[in-house]
């Protein structure tokens, strides 16, 4: 019997950005679940910020070189992977030129963010699922940290509905209370329509707000995990009214078995949620 394939898509990373909630488990997380004999791929955008030749990033040629079309422009997806030695875990990187060249994350140096984290979520997403698809590596968990992540389910019931690398994978979102104050630019969802997704599936962010967004990545994932002991008033109630599987907050330390406890239950078709 194969090993269960779980393919992570997070926003932030240690060591690679500072320590908050998400990174920490997004670091942690895919350790404890290899070490538990699943079969595990881990990407993240390759910000600016993140030193390339302190963390010995490369590039993977045989990846590199497709081109995704973004707001009507093309942009080279590049590939770069690095290793974390104590680990034993490869991290793939997401890098454009235009997207995540600048020395920063989501702010510039004044502390506003970016006109084009839309955009760059978007370049972030896709590059992700393309890069999956050329590996030739089918999930059976997809796990999404981070707002960045919260368009994967749409792109995969739309964009990539005939992908059979996907057929099969269960979608999970870890909701966290990491977001952003006020709205991404507000052609966001004409932009991700251009790909595919239907502008009805795209309401819900005709204001793309942190809340929104997040909101959208737990409607149209197959199950939640809470990442934040407390999330927002606006983001609890769209919990409330889920019906699917929900894990609540497991706390910063622990929560690796409980995850992948949950994993199980999913993989096994079971769609009871988790009691709170």
């Amino acid at each position: 019997m194969s090993k269960p394939r779980v393919l992570y898509i997070s926003q932030h990373l240690t060591p690679y950005l500072p320590e908050t909630t998400m990174s920490h488990v997004s670091r942690q997380l895919p350790q404890g679940t290899h070490e538990k004999g699943k079969e595990i791929r881990v990407f993240m955008p390759r910000f600016g910020k993140i030193n390339e030749r302190r963390h010995q990033l490369h590039e993977v040629i045989r990846l590199s070189g497709m081109n995704l079309n973004i707001n009507d422009t093309d942009h080279p997806l590049i590939i770069k992977v690095a290793s974390i030695p104590s680990a034993r875990i490869q991290v793939y990187f997401i890098d454009n030129d235009t997207y995540f060249k600048r020395k920063a994350v989501l702010k510039d140096d004044k502390g506003a963010m970016f006109a084009d984290n839309d955009e760059r979520s978007l370049f972030f997403v896709r590059g992700v699922l393309e890069t999956v698809r050329k590996l030739g590596w089918a999930p059976d968990i997809i796990h999404c940290s981070g707002w960045m992540t919260s368009l994967v389910p749409l792109y995969l019931k739309h964009v990539f509905a005939d992908e059979p690398y996907f057929a099969n994978a269960k979608v999970i979102y870890h909701a966290y209370n990491e977001g952003f104050e006020g709205a991404l630019d507000s052609g966001m969802a004409e932009k991700a329509a251009a790909h595919g997704i239907p502008m009805e599936a795209l309401a819900s962010i005709g204001e793309p707000t942190f809340e929104n967004l997040n909101s959208l990545g737990m409607r149209e994932a197959d199950a939640v995990v809470v990442g934040s002991q407390e999330l927002s008033p606006d983001s609890q109630a769209t919990l409330s009214n889920l019906d699917k599987p929900i894990l609540p907050y497991q706390g910063e330390e622990g929560f690796v078995s409980e995850i992948n406890a949950f994993y199980d239950t999913m993989l096994e078709g079971k769609t009871e949620a988790v009691a709170e």
